[in-house]
């Protein structure tokens, strides 16, 4: 029976009372149920103390940093992308999807509430803006993946990461809609080009193809929310 335990700061691993020269962790012998075991932490860390010191000094088994290093382990992608531009590209890359997450549904909010004469059209302009957008987030997840990073994990590491401000308002004009999307569209576009300068510099040539559809897109959403609000 194997169980992880802290002691000192460590996390360590028990299972076998083994020790010796080359021994890379400590591990303690289970002489009795694992109830037992569990509902008495004095002597289990009076058995770690005396078997420390009779093998001296001890290499515990790594240090919290070091744990959580070999738990990412089976996530990382080989990559021929340098380590420290993966790092680079894949956080502007999360920002990215995170704001095109929150674009998304602000712009399915501005669908979902519009209102005014001109209904149908803007209506039917904000749901074709909100696919395009949503067909984004997967792309961009999974090329995170491709180059060796991990993404998004929840509503809440989205709003941590987001750059594009929720509107929560209970009512907005539909002029105000378009012009807010406007604006929030032209502030992503910005960014897929800071992303993409990253990629260039690295030579990420699949990253920095994939931007540039996007960045066409985008302009293409903003060209027609600008014509929708023109007097």
């Amino acid at each position: 029976m194997r169980v992880l335990f802290y002691l000192e700061g460590v996390i360590v691993p028990c299972n076998l009372l083994r020790y010796g020269k080359n021994t890379q962790c400590c591990d303690v012998t289970l002489k009795f149920g694992a109830a037992k075991w569990y509902k008495q932490p004095n002597l289990i860390y009076r058995l770690l103390l005396r078997t420390r010191r009779r093998i001296g000094k001890v290499n515990f088994m790594s240090s919290t940093k070091e744990l959580t290093e070999r738990q990412k382990l089976p996530l990382r992608t080989p990559s021929d992308i340098d380590p420290q531009a993966v790092k680079e590209i894949t956080g502007g890359l999360n920002a990215l999807l995170a704001d095109v997450f929150a674009l998304y549904l602000k712009t399915k909010n501005f669908h979902w509430h519009m209102s005014g004469p001109h209904f149908r059209d803007y209506h039917l302009l904000l749901d074709d803006h909100g696919d395009q957008l949503y067909a984004m987030t997967d792309d961009i997840a999974e090329r995170v993946r491709k180059i060796g990073g991990t993404t998004v994990r929840s509503i809440g590491h989205i709003a941590r990461l987001q750059r594009i401000a929720d509107n929560d308002a209970e009512f907005v004009d539909a002029p105000d809609m378009l012009s807010e999307l406007r604006e929030d569209e032209k502030g992503l576009v910005l960014r897929m080009r800071a992303v993409h300068t990253l990629c260039d510099d690295s030579g990420d040539v699949a990253t920095a193809s994939l931007l540039e559809n996007w960045i066409d897109q985008g302009q293409r959403r903003i060209w027609f929310l600008f014509e929708a609000t023109r007097g």
